[in-house]
């Protein structure tokens, strides 16, 4: 250590540490709002899309649903022509369903990295204090 670090009050000491305390706080905070903003806009799409899943499957079910039941209802019962189209549509809207779900699960709203660096950070604060208690 240097001469002017040993000769330094214990005010001077303390005011550095919680300086330095509040910087790092503020950059902690900073993280965790980043990585939050980040996992906000993955839900954001995940729910997008299933939004569209419904909106689509929807649709689909109405005006498409109608002009291919009364196609296949030109070799078959109608009835047994909508039903079969109601099926096909309703396993496409199933499949989108179900994939914007997995992407919303893949979705962490923990961050993580400051999780992590806030753990590292108390404990070089312990250390720091367990050392300066001596």
């Amino acid at each position: 250590m240097s001469m002017r670090t040993e000769e330094r009050s214990l005010s001077e000491l303390l005011s550095d540490v919680t300086t330095e305390i509040g910087n790092l706080f503020r950059k902690e905070v900073e993280l965790a709002r980043v990585e939050t903003s980040e996992q906000v806009a993955r839900a954001a799409k995940a729910g997008g899309m299933l939004g569209a899943a419904a909106v689509i499957g929807f649709i689909d079910l109405i005006l498409l649903a109608f002009a291919a039941a009364w196609a296949l209802a030109t070799v078959m019962p109608t009835g047994l022509a909508f039903l079969i189209v109601a099926v096909v549509f309703g396993i496409v809207t199933a499949m989108l369903a179900v994939a914007g779900k997995k992407r919303l699960a893949a979705v962490n709203p923990m961050p993580k990295q400051t999780v992590q660096t806030l753990r590292t950070d108390v404990q070089v604060a312990k250390d720091s204090f367990a050392r300066g208690a001596r």
